[in-house]
């Protein structure tokens, strides 16, 4: 049992730290967050209680660094969770010195305004009831109810200080963009909190999810304490609709909400552990890299050091995604045969005519040229004397056993099966067709022109090496599969690194967070890419990407 929602005496809770972790033992909790409001105070605490715990033999739950930041939407407060924060980065700490400054310019001004009214209220007071809190309304409403003023709390609410009351003076917030930002820089997890808790229809929480998705979120809380079955599931669609983490806790703030428990809200509440470890695998980089001249050595292979780096940079929950112009087959042979067959492995294959999830061994993106445009290009061809073939999902598809294919089958190892006619066996569609001149560069741009002439609308056409051309269904390159599988795993695309060589990986390194060129790549490669590696394929060019960046 999980709960990724807890706050402490350091914001508005009631129980401290230690208290905390105390009480998460007795109620069985393998781990919870800590996500006190714009504070992260209570985190090194935290963390090093519950490491001593372990150390005297204590099982002690694993304690999220988080947040729960508070910001404005269209005038309506919205609140965005960060789990696995680095809570000592340099923007973390500016972002919480000014926040506190702003938290207690408004403390003071609301002590005022109450003191002003003929209440005993001032902020000394606060302070001294309250040692080392992170001062809120839930503290003056505390101390209003034992200075007699208020019955309960909740009076305090509703007739002072509450969001409409007379003595009420506004937060300075930011807006949940801003948060999203800030919490992925930390390299944290943003989530969307408790949504239902917004009021919103359906179209504008929908507008709200759309919008903090293309700003980053990475989650959405689908379980909560007030949730009804019907909330969840309404909440379940909008993280599927979006490709959102699922998240979810019980808001525990002790007895400043004395009805809800610590990992179980009113009752019923269950977070599943899946949640945190889909959310801690999510919250890597993705290195996207093509396989020819950028990831193999000439001879398929790769050194001992990169193999090495590989295998730290996945235990890191890095993920490794090979992305190629080769059919499935001979992504997962290289896979297989290097030992880079990970767990949770995709690969990218057809420059993205197909996106597959090689761990489960399904589909995620299909899109092939319709049997029309075999047709026609298979013509083409013929007309200009050019080899041509396509492939089924297991052998190449050939109309003839020439040298070209023999030297195209030098590196992909696939069965192949001469056909009399390529449109006549591939009814359903194919991936792409692969052009092949082994000497005449010249005749692959004349009927790359023509093609563009007569199906620009329908097809791309791009060049994976001086020998290859590839015609594409429109819309389908290594670029697009970058942003849609990124989206899929819920990695902000600022998280992604891609590497090549050939005039067809560019439009990956242009998606890309950061791009990335082989020092052997081609001019035109090299000058869309961020970075320029100092090695080329054959001397580890790669292996300073991931030693710099995801080790």
């Amino acid at each position: 049992m999980i709960d990724l929602h807890v706050h402490s005496t350091y914001s508005d809770g009631t129980f401290s730290t230690k208290e905390l972790v105390d009480y998460a033992i007795e109620k069985g909790l393998s781990a919870f967050a800590l996500t006190d409001h714009d504070c992260v105070s209570g985190l090194k605490e935290i963390t090093e209680y519950a490491a001593s715990l372990k150390e005297k033999g204590i099982n002690a739950p694993r304690v999220i660094p988080g947040i729960e930041l508070s910001t404005d939407y269209n005038g309506s407060e919205v609140h965005v969770v960060g789990l696995f924060i680095d809570y000592e980065s340099k923007a973390f700490k500016d972002y919480i010195d000014n926040f506190v400054k702003s938290r207690l310019e408004r403390n003071l001004e609301m002590c005022k305004k109450l003191s002003d009214a003929g209440f005993d209220v001032k902020y000394e007071d606060l302070l001294n009831e309250f040692p080392g809190a992170v001062i809120t309304r839930a503290h003056v409403a505390n101390h209003m109810q034992r200075k007699g003023y208020v019955k309960s709390k909740q009076e305090a609410f509703e007739r002072y200080i509450g969001n409409y009351g007379p003595y009420y003076v506004p937060r300075k917030l930011v807006t949940p963009q801003l948060a999203i930002e800030l919490i992925l820089k930390s390299g944290g997890v943003p989530i969307l909190a408790h949504p239902i808790l917004y009021h919103l229809s359906k179209a504008n929480l929908d507008k709200l999810v759309c919008e903090l998705k293309q700003a980053g979120l990475m989650g959405i809380e689908a379980v909560y304490s007030t949730y009804t079955t019907a909330d969840e599931r309404d909440i379940r669609k909008l993280a599927e609709k979006y490709h959102l983490l699922l998240s979810g806790g019980s808001d525990f703030h002790g007895a400043n909400k004395e009805k809800i428990d610590l990992g179980v809200g009113y009752g019923k509440l269950y977070v599943p552990d899946e949640f945190l470890e889909k959310i801690e695998n999510a919250n890597c980089k993705l290195l996207f890299t093509d396989m020819d001249r950028t990831l193999l050595r000439e001879d398929c292979t790769i050194s001992d050091e990169l193999k090495k780096a590989f295998d730290e940079m996945v235990k890191k929950h890095h993920k490794l995604i090979l992305t190629s112009g080769r059919p499935l087959p001979g992504i997962t042979e290289r896979l297989d045969s290097l030992d880079l067959n990970y767990p949770e492995t995709y690969a990218i294959a057809f420059n993205g005519g197909l996106i597959y999830d090689v761990t489960n061994k399904k589909p995620l993106y299909v899109k092939k040229l319709g049997h029309d445009i075999i047709k026609k290009v298979e013509a083409m061809c013929k007309e200009e004397g050019l080899y041509v073939h396509s492939y089924t999902d297991e052998e190449i598809i050939t109309l003839s056993d020439s040298e070209e294919l023999a030297f195209y089958r030098i590196r992909i190892h696939m069965p192949y099966r001469v056909v009399k006619s390529l449109a006549s066996t591939l009814r359903r569609g194919a991936y792409k067709l692969q052009i092949i001149s082994l000497n005449d560069r010249d005749k692959l741009e004349r009927i790359k022109a023509r093609i563009m002439d007569a199906f620009g609308s329908e097809v791309d056409t791009v060049f994976s090496s001086t020998k290859y051309l590839e015609i594409l269904p429109k819309g389908v390159g290594k670029g697009d599969a970058v942003k849609r599988l990124s989206e899929m795993l819920s990695v902000p695309i600022d998280r992604t690194f891609a590497a090549g060589d050939e005039d067809n990986d560019i439009s990956m390194i242009k998606a890309a967070g950061t791009g990335v060129a082989v020092s052997n790549a081609t001019p035109a490669v090299k000058e869309a890419a961020d970075i320029i590696t100092k090695n080329d394929n054959e001397h580890d060019g790669l292996l300073e990407i991931v030693n710099e960046y995801f080790l």
